[in-house]
């Protein structure tokens, strides 16, 4: 960009002379760089004179507008931003047609930075009708990236994921660094939302290189905060650090006090997660050197929260207590300054050994998060804002721990998860209430089972363990140690290897830190459903190896499934599965996409369940047939078992995203979440039997929990997923016809299942289907 600039600056001094249409040309080219860099008013400035009246219809004045209209948008003033665009559409319209592509696309970016997604969109897909008409490379990616941002802005990551893949070889033979370098952040966004953190920290990194190279300054400090961001999502503290340092450094070369002091905050935030209280200071000293009078409400806020924690973590109780009192009263404080505000002060007052005023201030913690949720209009970004906040609630949960009041500390955990799963089904009306009276032995006595309720947290980590007759608290270790062994486990067993034979020191591990402390609570024989925390829903237990002098598989000595919430699990207590039995059988779809090819064995595992119904019994949608709009017209009410084979796509993000892969139907191949939600089931057992499309990569397990939350909320009783990809899928044809030999004899889902897992496993000494990665995919969900 810097060459660029120098190109127009000396070809200015060539046309000096204002009435030269060039000198226009130029000055407008100028404009533009400083609109890319973002130096807004910069670019005003430069066309606030007005140009001669020779060129009030031409090219110039048109995208002299678009510049400015540009400008504006970003700096939030919509209404100026929208009246350009409709003078620029104006001259298109009568003097300029063929630049009517290249206006719809910056109208497409005015519209979207005002927030209104529908009219981007409709401009985006008009800019991209007209620069395929005009073979124009370069706007075509822009039109792309723009309609991949909308998708993105609407959360619906996997869509917008596709956007960007078509868009990127595009941006590529255009040279268009700039999209290019949009397009791989904001694919890089996409996956960070549904949990891809190696691919989201690939294409960040890219972006940012993009945007180096291309000097696009302003593009680059964003991707280098992302970039950061993500590996402190992650808990890579000094990571995150290290990337914050270095866009520190870019960014001091550019003349805006806000980004320097969001950065030199972030620096000392982390420096206060990590014990360093001075070389937080030091950053704030620093921070607020660069306060002005101009400086705006937000950042000017964030100052003084930094400043009232450094207070508190040094002691200054009185002063702390002060500023965050002042930052929660202040009416331009946003939510998540009032909340950060509460949660510091609960922290005060517990150090002050204040217990009253301590759960007063979490209580006023929980409330701004609930009354800011319900602000939130869209069910869907409801999910998002809970998921953000959950953390939150770790401070709580220890407060109630420490003082023995173990219902409670339950009850607090379960409001979270049952809000977070109400949001994502788009049912969070009764979640709040239901929560509190959820009683959870008497959940435990109704389904003869031992319950293990997990929260997983950053300080502190518990288990509940909930029979009939007794509730118990155990504390486990923090996030940090199990998640290690965790992903080593995981990726020893997506790797196929022999756990048991090699006796994996992190099976064994993860049973040590998850399960040992509540060994004597669960006899032999037990039912058991898990209520997994953050970061445990794609790890099947049924896997883990029991340290005794024969180790075994946990599936040895316990009967197990899932559930998502205990105000789910309680729904199902209260019901009975009507006696009938019927199958809608839909699957081996065609491939729509390259992405999802066709599954070798589905034909033959289709044949295999199909077996265990009569033909009257057995409604089957298979190939071109197994399409989305049939399904929801074979009225799936009305069967007791439902059966997909095919592939499956996962949203952890927004569970209502998450889809089966059918045959294609005009544009659309997918079944999604939030399809299923809408259309009641009354199904005993629904089976998902899916490759989720997503490789190796551990996150994919949590998933399609997404599919199973669908179906149990639009009223299944049970949901059988898979939590990984199985290559061969000839066990899983193996794995399914036993299911159904157990279901036929009368079993229920939960043991007929672990019955033909055991089948499977137990079956020949020599077979390669002994190893988990075979047998343990499938995860019984429960919950209606």
């Amino acid at each position: 960009m810097t060459s660029a600039t120098t190109l127009v600056d000396n070809a200015l001094k060539g046309y000096g002379s204002e009435q030269s249409e060039w000198y226009w040309k130029f000055t407008g080219i100028k404009a533009h760089i400083f609109e890319l860099q973002g130096e807004y008013k910069e670019a005003l400035a430069l066309l606030d004179a007005e140009p001669p009246d020779t060129l009030r219809d031409s090219e110039f004045a048109i995208r002299r507008k678009l510049t400015q209209a540009l400008s504006l948008a970003n700096m939030q003033r919509s209404s100026e931003a929208a009246s350009l665009i409709a003078q620029a559409e104006s001259l298109v319209e009568t003097k300029q047609p063929a630049l009517a592509g290249e206006v719809a696309l910056r109208k497409g970016t005015v519209c979207f930075l005002a927030d209104d997604l529908k009219c981007a969109e409709v401009a985006y897909r008009g800019a991209l009708l007209g620069a395929r008409q005009h073979q124009d490379p370069y706007f075509e990616a822009a039109a792309l990236s723009g309609l991949g941002i909308v998708e993105t802005k609407l959360q619906r990551y996997d869509e917008a994921v596709e956007s960007y893949r078509t868009a990127l070889p595009v941006a590529r033979t255009a040279g268009a660094r700039y999209y290019l370098a949009q397009i791989l952040g904001n694919t890089a966004w996409c996956y960070r939302k549904l949990g891809d953190y190696e691919n989201a920290l690939t294409l960040y990194k890219q972006a940012e290189e993009v945007s180096s190279q291309a000097h696009l300054t302003a593009e680059q400090i964003y991707w280098l905060a992302a970039i950061s961001n993500a590996y402190y999502e992650q808990g890579d503290l000094e990571e995150a650090r290290r990337y914050l340092q270095q866009g520190l450094g870019v960014a001091r070369g550019q003349d805006d006090k806000t980004i320097l002091i969001q950065y030199l905050n972030g620096l000392a935030g982390i420096a206060l997660d990590t014990g360093q209280v001075e070389a937080a200071a030091s950053y704030l000293a620093e921070g607020s050197g660069y306060a002005s009078k101009g400086l705006d409400a937000a950042t000017a806020l964030d100052l003084a929260m930094v400043d009232a924690t450094i207070k508190r973590r040094q002691g200054q109780f009185a002063a702390a207590e002060k500023m965050f009192l002042s930052i929660v009263a202040d009416s331009k404080s946003d939510s998540s300054q009032k909340w950060g505000a509460q949660a510091e002060l609960a922290a005060l007052y517990v150090e002050e050994h204040d217990d009253a005023k301590a759960e007063a201030q979490y209580r006023n913690l929980l409330a701004t998060v609930e009354e800011v949720r319900s602000s939130v209009r869209a069910e869907e970004l409801r999910m998002s804002f809970i998921s953000a906040v959950i953390t939150l609630y770790d401070d709580y949960i220890d407060f109630l721990v420490r003082h023995h009041r173990v219902l409670q500390a339950l009850q607090v955990a379960e409001l979270s998860r049952a809000r977070t799963l109400a949001e994502g089904l788009g049912k969070p009306e009764t979640a709040s209430t239901k929560a509190t009276e959820v009683h959870p032995q008497e959940i435990a006595r109704r389904l003869n089972s031992v319950l293990l309720f997990y929260w997983v947290g950053r300080t502190n980590s518990y288990l509940w363990v909930i029979s009939a007759g007794k509730l118990t608290c155990l504390r486990l270790p923090t996030k940090s140690e199990i998640d290690l062994p965790l992903q080593n486990y995981r990726k020893a067993i997506l790797e196929s290897r022999d756990i048991l034979g090699s006796r994996d020191e992190n099976g064994q591990k993860l049973y040590g830190l998850l399960l040992s402390p509540a060994q004597s609570l669960i006899p032999k024989g037990s039912r058991v459903v898990v209520v997994p925390g953050e970061g445990l829903y794609g790890l099947n237990f049924e896997t883990l190896i029991v340290p005794d002098a024969t180790p075994h598989y946990w599936i040895d000595d316990v009967t197990l499934s899932e559930a998502g919430s205990l105000t789910l699990l309680s729904a199902a207590a209260e019901r009975s599965p009507e006696a009938k039995k019927n199958l809608l059988l839909v699957g081996n779809p065609e491939p729509a996409v390259p992405e999802f090819p066709v599954l070798a064995q589905a034909q033959l595992e289709m044949q295999k369940v199909s077996a265990h119904f009569s033909p009257g019994q057995c409604k089957v949608l298979d190939g071109k047939q197994a399409t989305a709009s049939a399904f929801l017209h074979s009225e799936p009410r009305q069967f007791s078992y439902l059966h997909f084979v095919t592939h499956g796509t996962a949203s952890v993000a927004q569970p209502l995203e998450s889809a089966v892969i059918l045959s294609r139907e005009g544009d659309s191949y997918k079944l999604y979440a939030r399809d299923i939600v809408a259309h009641p089931l009354d199904a005993q057992l629904v089976t998902i039997s899916a490759c989720n499309g997503a490789g190796t990569r551990a996150y994919a397990g949590e998933g399609l929990v997404g599919l199973s939350w669908a179906f149990l909320r639009a009223g299944a009783h049970n949901v059988i997923a898979s939590l990984w990809e199985v290559s061969d899928a000839s066990s899983t044809g193996i794995l399914m016809d036993k299911l159904y030999d157990g279901l036929d004899k009368g079993e229920d889902p939960a043991v007929a299942l672990r019955n033909a897992k055991l089948f499977i496993l137990k079956s020949n000494s020599a077979s390669v289907f002994r190893k988990p990665f075979y047998w343990a995919p499938f995860q019984l969900y429960v919950g209606h």
